[in-house]
């Protein structure tokens, strides 16, 4: 991290102290100054230093503070992944200060192609960051000279960041090149395994009109539907740095209020989040179970879009979560309330559990009156999110086209980039 204005508060010779060095006055000005500062120690106890302001030789600077680093960072943010999370808690790393700017509808239209959720779903998605200090809505695609200067002398930007994958316009330029040129961008490391263009080509390879996840539409429809994008299979590489680095790293107090939530979180929504921030309100440390993938496909009789390591690290992201049960039991035993110190276990008013006959998974902890129902501020759910690119099947295959040869030329030239 570069430091932008460094001002030490050391103590200033006065104008007047080298005149006083002269003559005896100053040789016993200069004698008591040693003397306090302990160099004669064998004659008599020192001066206190509490008393030099009154000899009238220094006096304090105070300076300027150093104030923080802020760096910006934006993107569209649609369909909110861990690999939007890592990138901004990476550009959270470069600097003190994080402000994201969210592209506006019409620019993604005009730049990538018609996003899947609106702008104030995105908005919620990103200031619900954990690593988001403020957010600018309707922010440009390009970083033009007049938006660049704009950033500096309003918002007190001092770098801008950007993954390592390149972002071009339609007439293939740099969309950082006048940041570049400044000397103020930085790269960061672009998240791998993950986009939202792969997102897209999975719902769109994995599922049809009315048809779940049936396998043999999945293979018929795959080349057609996606793009010939690689899907289903997921290339994230989970490792348990990632996981320290997206954790809090701390527990419960002792007296602490937790409170549980369980869930898929599969395309983590606005959603998920306002049920979340809901579920923290009351209590004082919110633990949330994030179900594996064969559980859910038991259950709801249908897979998740994405894998129960990239739902749990879009779970750890959000900025009310304290703790991740990574592949939580289905039922909440009595033993898992004891082994957490549970105060109560919630659920919302919006599920999308579609199994009828099966074991209430909140028989123990209502018999034990500490189960709650709140109300879903959000009626969205992953099926209908996964729904709006079904029935603009055409509009996001033409999308995923037009990203592909850029995803492809990415990998293909793909070299190392460290980390933090």
């Amino acid at each position: 991290m570069d430091p932008i204005e460094f001002e030490g508060n050391n103590r200033t010779w006065s104008g007047g102290f080298y005149s006083q060095l002269f003559g005896i006055g100053g040789i016993l000005l200069t004698t008591l100054i040693l003397i306090s500062t302990g160099y004669f120690n064998a004659f008599g106890a020192p001066l206190p230093t509490s008393y030099w302001p009154h000899l009238g030789l220094f006096y304090k600077n105070k300076g300027k503070k150093k104030r923080p680093v802020r760096v910006y960072m934006d993107g569209c943010f649609d369909l909110m992944h861990y690999g939007h999370a890592n990138a901004l808690r990476q550009a959270k790393s470069a600097g003190d200060e994080l402000v994201v700017g969210v592209v506006s509808d019409e620019q993604i239209v005009a730049n990538k192609g018609p996003p899947v959720l609106s702008m104030e779903e995105r908005l919620i998605l990103v200031k619900g960051l954990k690593w988001v200090d403020e957010v600018i809505p309707d922010a440009p695609y390009e970083i033009s000279e007049d938006f660049m200067n704009k950033l500096f002398n309003k918002y007190n930007i001092d770098y801008i960041i950007h993954g390592d994958d390149p972002c071009l316009l339609p007439d293939g330029t740099d969309a950082y090149a006048s940041a570049k040129k400044v000397g103020r961008y930085k790269q960061i490391k672009r998240t791998e395994g993950v986009s939202s263009t792969d997102i897209v080509g999975r719902i769109l390879s994995s599922m049809k009109k009315g048809d779940g996840n049936n396998k043999n539409n999945e293979d018929k429809n795959h080349a057609e539907n996606s793009g010939s994008f690689k899907t289903n299979m997921s290339d994230f590489l989970p490792t348990s740095h990632r996981i320290m680095q997206f954790s809090n790293g701390k527990g419960p107090l002792p007296n602490s209020r937790v409170v549980y939530i369980d869930g898929a979180f599969d395309l983590f929504h606005a959603g998920h989040v306002e049920i979340l921030r809901s579920a923290k309100r009351l209590g004082d440390f919110l633990l949330v179970g994030v179900h594996d993938d064969q559980v859910l496909s038991e259950r709801r009789g249908r897979h998740t879009i994405l894998h129960l390591h990239e739902r749990s690290l879009s779970v750890l992201a959000c900025r009310y979560v304290d703790e991740v049960i990574i592949g939580a039991p289905w039922e909440v035993s009595k033993d898992m309330i004891a082994t957490f110190n549970i105060s109560v276990v919630v659920h919302g008013t919006v599920s999308e559990n579609s199994s009828e006959a099966q074991t209430d998974p909140y028989a123990i902890p209502k018999s034990m009156g500490i189960f709650q129902t709140i109300k879903s501020p959000r009626n969205t759910t992953t099926l209908s999110v996964a729904k709006r690119i079904i029935d603009n099947l055409e509009a996001y295959k033409r999308r995923n086209l037009k990203k592909k040869a850029s995803e492809d030329r990415y990998y293909s030239e793909k070299t190392f980039v460290a980390d933090d």
